[in-house]
């Protein structure tokens, strides 16, 4: 080959990934923007982290003590970005600040997640990979919504791109970046410095691989560690504690001191040994729901895909590098133990928590559906057609009919079936006063109608309150008890199914 062959070849290649990049973020970017503009009600955490970004410029040290900051930050620099051209007091201006900035982390991370793909699978792979990764329902509704997934998981894929880069090309500057990337996405969750640990272990592999490279593994672990080191020690100084408070409640409840014991501690031995007998079901019951949250953000038809394309590519003898080999297996146990831990201590794993896994993992989605697709062209295709051809026929199929299960869930507006909720808040914000406090069973119905809100549960009634909002099923489940209430007005949550009753009550002074 040519010099001037071996440009073209280059430049073909550059033009490839290119057309690849702009097709995929333009589906991303219009899946994003179609969901934002048809958001009923964003999450529950939504509101927290707005809360906290509308208090960024006045109180910016307390919000760095508290939760990780990072993600409010991001919101706060948004919004008053967006200030300059429009008003910056309403509440949406808020809500539409947060959302796109997440979609923005999202574009970005799809795209490095792209060039991951790229470096360890190829660009054919990488590019079915993250198309549809971008059409799936749940990652896209987290990537449009007002939740730090999307923005931890640009940090997180980014990182991870410098540590398999600069492992293969062994440059130390490179395992920096990864370094600070850990660094600063531990700002948004914490678990972002995992990269660290994957980077350590590589390295110290690398020394029995590479006995004479000692000094070049020792600046690259060092770079590594120092360029961590930067932002978490200005993140712990701020926040006045080095650990997460998670972790730090994870490491409590494990340590069972056994100096100054009481008796009654001593008399309640038998629960300890009753916990721990039920450890190894609480375990399985992880597994288990960890697999069925996996299979959801996966709408079920691609998880074989999956599975297929994991033993492949990390079972069976094949073409993967050594920085798959080792990078993959690493970040998929790794976080199957921490959502494991997650589990039993807290009982709960959701969509959002797999969603790292499930980004990095989805390269071996269309690896699997290749092979699924050879097997069903060797067994179904009646045309006498050549095996790639019939490969690629049969591949089109099932990426198809996938996309075909994903799109009408894609197409459904963020929580539509609490629409209700927006009625009500409309209503208070027109006939309540701005002074007015508001019982609430949600906080979000608060949020949006811009007063205080309590949030309450069952039949309580805050003294201070001048409204009470109430989700009733039927007629029967009303306030009676209370003399003291008059019905202003009731919705449907569900108007589509007329399901459930958004009820708002006035209180009346007594006597």
């Amino acid at each position: 080959m040519t010099a001037a062959d071996g440009k073209e070849v280059n430049r073909a290649v550059g033009q490839n990934y290119l057309i690849h990049i702009i097709i995929l973020l333009a589906i991303a970017a219009g899946v994003g923007i179609y969901l934002i503009a048809t958001t009923v009600l964003i999450a529950k955490d939504g509101v927290f982290y707005i809360e906290r970004a509308q208090e960024f410029s006045s109180d910016p040290v307390g919000i760095i003590k508290g939760h990780p900051f990072g993600y409010p930050f991001l919101i706060f620099v948004t919004h008053k970005f967006a200030a300059t051209f429009s008003d910056g007091s309403s509440v949406y201006s808020w809500i539409y600040s947060a959302q796109a900035i997440t979609l923005f982390c999202r574009l970005i991370a799809l795209m490095v997640l792209y060039f991951i793909g790229r470096f360890l699978f190829g660009g054919k792979v990488s590019f079915w990979a993250i198309l549809i990764l971008a059409v799936l329902p749940w990652p896209a509704e987290i990537g449009s919504d007002v939740l730090r997934d999307w923005p931890h998981m640009l940090f997180l894929a980014a990182g991870f791109l410098f540590l398999i880069w600069g492992a293969a090309q062994s440059k130390w500057w490179l395992l920096g970046l990864a370094g600070l990337a850990a660094g600063l996405g531990q700002m948004i969750r914490p678990e972002c410095a995992q990269l660290v640990l994957y980077g350590i272990i590589w390295l110290v592999l690398s020394l029995f691989r590479q006995r004479q490279e000692k000094t070049k593994v020792l600046c690259a672990a060092l770079s590594l560690l120092i360029c961590f080191a930067i932002p978490t020690a200005f993140y712990a100084k701020a926040r006045g504690k080095v650990l997460p408070v998670k972790l730090k409640q994870l490491i409590s409840s494990s340590a069972q001191p056994e100096l100054n014991r009481t008796k009654e501690q001593d008399s309640n031995d038998h629960n300890h040994i009753y916990a721990a007998s039920n450890l190894p079901g609480k375990i399985v019951k992880a597994i288990g729901k960890l697999f069925e949250r996996i299979s959801e953000n996966l709408m079920y038809f691609f998880l074989p895909g999956l599975l297929i394309g994991m033993y492949y590519r990390l079972c069976k003898k094949s073409k993967a590098t050594q920085q798959e080999r080792f990078f993959m297996p690493a970040f998929i146990i790794l976080n199957i133990i921490m959502l494991t831990l997650l589990y039993c201590n807290y009982e709960y794993i959701s969509r959002r928590h797999v969603l790292p896994l499930v980004a990095i993992s989805i390269f071996y989605v269309p690896i699997g559906l290749g092979k699924l697709a050879e097997w069903f062209g060797d067994r179904f295709s009646k045309e006498r057609l050549e095996s790639s051809e019939n490969r690629r026929r049969w591949f089109l199929v099932l990426v198809l009919i996938g996309m075909g299960i994903c799109v009408p869930k894609l197409l459904k507006p963020i929580r539509i079936e609490k629409a209700g909720y927006r009625d009500a808040a409309r209503w208070l914000d027109k006939h309540t006063g701005k002074d007015d406090i508001i019982a609430v069973p949600d906080k979000r119905i608060g949020f949006y109608a811009q007063r205080a809100g309590i949030e309450t549960a069952d039949d309580e009634i805050p003294e201070e309150a001048s409204y009470i909002v109430k989700i009733e099923g039927s007629d029967d489940e009303r306030l009676t008890s209370y003399q003291n209430l008059h019905q202003e007005y009731w919705q449907y949550v569900d108007k589509r199914k007329k399901k459930g009753k958004v009820v708002i009550y006035k209180i009346l002074l007594a006597g």
